[in-house]
């Protein structure tokens, strides 16, 4: 008897479920080996290993608004991302994405899951009273970065390259000092991202392939440490700055000229707020390379040059900063977590962060020759040298949120009949972390 042949639609379906089948396998392997490991007293300093977290399975005044945003966009995002005008588009989906993600941070309520979470003794609050001459501090900003000193920086703010504390500093100086102002500000910058990745996938892919990305990337499940964590605010800025890149790349005139230069001003300062926003390489090398935007990407290094100038000038150079940062991390006791397990812990709770949909969005990419796909690989190439490197083990469910987000791009490459089952499975990730677990961001 001869067997009728499988209609693609059909085996690209069964591939789908088979990624995702191997993606849960993986992340449930991550999370068994690493209740042994604790249990054996092995130090993963992370009680929901390969979460930073630990079991609290609890619900909060965010939990009703949360279902709801997840069932209103679950059933009516699709159809609106095709219709709606494309800037209207883009601003309900800035505006769902915020709704997401406080919902999601108020399960903990107002205190502990927004105002107080930037407020931690490890926390870049905690140095913004430190700062009374903004010049003194830059200049003298790598003398305080190892551990042991009594004038050391807190935990974070000795990760990081001095931007950050800049930032928070600003906000301190213009009048929304506080837990509660910097947590709002940064949540409203980080979700710029939720534009910016769409914006992106537009210039280089086309708008039906962007209008698929919105709702995906208003249901990103990385918004449980989205709110609130600084490393949301990291994504909003590299994210901006991509996609300005991309804009700039596709247009011609003084105006595009003026966008790439700040494109390159954004990018720049992402590598003076995280030192591992260097590896955004590989997204600005997918719009360098689908659009030969030759000029738009020489504007944008004029740009980045421009903010390595200004920090220099001011007594901080980012390669003193990053080798000294290198030696921090080697001084606390997150440096003796095993690299054998986080190699791959760092993968499944990548695979949290970014959803379901990552496993099935890089299957497809790897078949796949467009633009989209392109962006989708880049981002994994930046996670997987992140994760070789052994200077991320664990929390990079916070981390590499700034390259998690562009897993999103991967509803462009799936058919629009599946976009809802993927969708339900986004918020049902995001929704079972947030109610199960107790980040620590």
């Amino acid at each position: 008897m001869r067997l009728l042949p499988q209609r693609p639609g059909i085996q690209s379906a069964r591939a789908d479920l088979i990624a995702f089948v191997v993606a849960v396998a993986g992340t449930a392997a991550a999370a068994v080996a690493g209740a042994l490991l604790n249990d054996a007293g092995f130090p993963l300093h992370a009680d929901a290993a390969p979460l930073f977290g630990f079991w609290l399975p609890r619900i909060g005044p965010g939990t009703p608004l949360a279902v709801a945003t997840a069932g209103v966009a679950i059933a009516w995002g699709p159809p609106l991302a095709a219709r709606l005008p494309w800037r209207s588009l883009l601003a309900a989906g800035y505006l769902a994405a915020l709704c997401w993600t406080f919902s999601l941070a108020l399960i903990d309520g107002w205190q502990d899951g927004i105002a107080g979470r930037l407020t931690d003794w490890t926390e870049y609050l905690h140095d913004v009273p430190r700062v009374t001459d903004i010049g003194a501090m830059l200049g003298s900003f790598t003398e305080h970065i190892l551990a042991g000193r009594p004038d050391s920086w807190t935990v974070h703010v000795s990760g990081h390259p001095p931007g950050v504390l800049l930032c928070y500093v600003w906000l301190d100086r213009i009048g929304l000092g506080g837990g509660a102002w910097a947590a709002v500000v940064t949540v409203l910058v980080g979700t710029l991202a939720v534009v910016a990745v769409p914006v992106t996938v537009r210039a280089l892919a086309g708008a039906t392939a962007a209008r698929a990305v919105v709702p995906f990337a208003v249901l990103f499940p990385g918004a449980v440490w989205a709110g609130v964590s600084a490393d949301w605010m990291f994504a909003g800025i590299v994210a901006t700055g991509v996609a300005l890149l991309a804009v700039a790349s596709v247009r011609t005139g003084p105006d595009a000229w003026a966008t790439a230069v700040f494109a390159g001003v954004l990018l720049g300062f992402g590598l003076f707020v995280n030192y591992g926003l260097v590896l955004m390489f590989p997204l600005v090398c997918v719009v360098l390379l689908r659009t030969r935007g030759i000029r738009a990407v020489l504007l944008a290094s004029v740009g980045t040059a421009g903010v390595v100038a200004a920090f220099a000038l001011h007594g901080f150079w980012w390669l003193d900063g990053y080798h000294l940062v290198i030696q921090r991390y080697q001084q606390g006791d997150f440096a003796q977590r095993p690299y054998g397990y986080w190699v791959g812990g760092n993968l499944a709770a990548l695979l949290i962060s970014a959803g379901p949909l990552a496993a099935v969005a890089v299957r497809r990419a790897i078949l796949d020759r467009g633009a989209a796909a392109w962006l989708v690989l880049a981002a994994a190439v930046a996670v997987l040298a992140a994760d070789v490197s052994g200077l991320s083990k664990a929390e990079v469910e916070r981390i590499w949120l700034p390259f998690a987000v562009w897993f999103a791009v991967g509803a462009a490459l799936l058919p629009a009949r599946h976009h809802r089952w993927w969708l339900a499975g986004q918020a049902l990730t995001a929704l079972a972390v947030n109610h199960l677990i107790a980040t620590n961001w």
